[in-house]
């Protein structure tokens, strides 16, 4: 009886929950069967802990949000807005009895503007859809995270996400203009502007941008947009050393170009693309570059930045002669995470940004951190803006190389604080990085952020547990 009597508990709170939330929403927007709401508890990070959902809701509308947030400031249950859960640090995942709030249904784009140039979309809209439907239009909108065919538009602004373009287009903060959101007491703010300029007040828009879903829930955002450029055309550079390839970096980007796409793949993402796909590239590539332009004659600058690299010791430059060309000359790249799981089955990614001058440093760093572990890490990198993915393989049945892996992990973190960079370029830190939060910004830096929290979420009930 008393065991009876404990495990009730949970159900009539679960229950109570589930009958406050159907006041507000329809049926089919509330989900409790525990299968399908355990579907719902992490996204793809590893080494992060999840919780299990009470329930989750899938809301259609802004006023259904906000009774979902009324609701859970009434009865003090803690919420974890989502969106696809392709994030990498377990920012999305749910923790014990909290409603998961997952925003995907909300995927209209609500207006495209071309006179303006600004698109007004929900959060569930798909990045790569976004971007397709404002091309139709001839503009673009450059964030473009590597999971854009599946991540969604507000899991980007809650992580301030990048992408390959970020060296010449910048990243998503850049393209936010104004938000509408849904605070923790069910309450609608709108920050921003629709204009090309605006500074009134503080910048509450920018605030919002990254936080993760811990200031409130984005239900609706205003983005900037830009003319399509045309398409780029890549060059790919072999190099003989890490070493030379980043001092090709340095050259091309003191020389003022200024690339639409330049990344860089180290020796062992090389072998595991080559061991995957057969691409034939030389088993002496010891770092392969990747530069591109999107002017409307890129030819002159592919050959300057064709010399430069030359000039630092590129063993082979091949340049694209047309776009087709270009993609493949790209595949490499975009297979480069495909080929780095199947060494070992699973991977851990870090996201550590360090400046463009001390990028080969990072690198082989990294080489040396693989060796003490003996592990398999490799690295591709946003080369032109210093954001680079050391990518940790290893078998999460052998708890020994697990525990290998996670530590190499936190030796990549403190080597990029070391050379004066940060730990996240456009992952966030969710769950994974909080440690290393406190270590990058300091007491104070986290004392006034916990201030910021407590005036948005006095409760501490909008995704709790997460960045510090």
């Amino acid at each position: 009886m008393i065991m009876s009597r404990t495990e009730a508990a949970p159900d009539r709170a679960r229950g109570d929950l589930t009958e406050r939330l159907l006041a507000g929403l329809p049926p089919e927007a509330v989900l409790t069967d525990p299968d399908i709401t355990a579907s719902y508890a992490n996204d793809m990070a590893s080494f992060c802990p999840a919780g299990a959902p009470a329930v989750v809701v899938l809301p259609r509308t802004v006023e259904e949000v906000q009774h979902v947030m009324r609701t859970a400031t009434e009865l003090r249950v803690p919420v974890v807005p989502q969106g696809a859960r392709t994030g990498l640090s377990g920012g999305a995942n749910a923790s014990d009895g909290c409603i998961v709030l997952s925003l995907t249904k909300m995927d209209r784009i609500l207006e495209i503007n071309p006179v303006d140039r600004i698109a007004v979309v929900e959060p569930g809209v798909i990045n790569a859809a976004l971007s397709r439907a404002v091309g139709e239009h001839g503009l673009y909108y450059p964030p473009d995270p590597s999971s854009w065919e599946m991540c969604t538009i507000g899991g980007n602004i809650g992580t301030a996400s990048g992408g390959l373009c970020c060296v010449k287009y910048g990243v998503t903060a850049e393209y936010v203009l104004g938000l509408d959101v849904v605070l923790a007491d069910g309450r609608l703010m709108t920050t921003g502007r629709r204009t090309a300029k605006g500074v009134a007040g503080y910048d509450m828009t920018r605030l919002f941008v990254g936080s993760e879903g811990s200031l409130g829930i984005v239900v609706r955002a205003v983005l900037a947009l830009r003319p399509q450029p045309p398409q780029q055309l890549v060059l790919a550079a072999e190099f003989a050393s890490a070493a030379a390839a980043c001092d090709a970096v340095c050259r091309i980007m003191a020389g003022g170009h200024v690339p639409s796409l330049l990344e860089i793949m180290d020796r062992t993402t090389v072998k595991a693309v080559n061991d995957l796909a057969h691409m034939g590239l030389p088993d002496t590539t010891e770092a392969l570059l990747l530069a591109a332009f999107d002017t409307p004659d890129p030819g002159p600058d592919l050959a300057a930045v064709g010399a430069l690299c030359e000039a630092a010791g590129a063993t082979q430059v091949v340049p694209a002669d047309d776009v087709a060309e270009s993609e493949l000359l790209l595949q490499a790249r975009r297979l480069s995470l495909t080929a780095l799981e199947a060494v070992r089955g699973v991977t851990m990614i870090d996201d550590v940004c360090v400046p463009r001058s001390r990028l080969g440093d990072l690198i082989e760093g990294v080489e040396r951190i693989a060796e003490k572990h003996q592990l398999t890490i490799g690295v591709v990198a946003h080369a032109g803006d210093g954001n680079t993915h050391p990518t940790v393989c290893f078998d999460a049945g052998d708890a020994d190389e697990s525990r290998r892996a996670r530590e190499s992990f936190d030796e990549i973190m403190a080597l990029g604080l070391e050379l004066g960079g940060t730990i996240t370029g456009e992952h966030g830190v969710g769950v994974l990085k909080k440690e290393w939060l406190a270590r990058e910004i300091g007491p104070v830096g986290i004392e006034m952020q916990r201030g910021i929290k407590q005036v948005f979420d006095p409760l501490d009930i909008l995704n709790p547990g997460k960045l510090f």
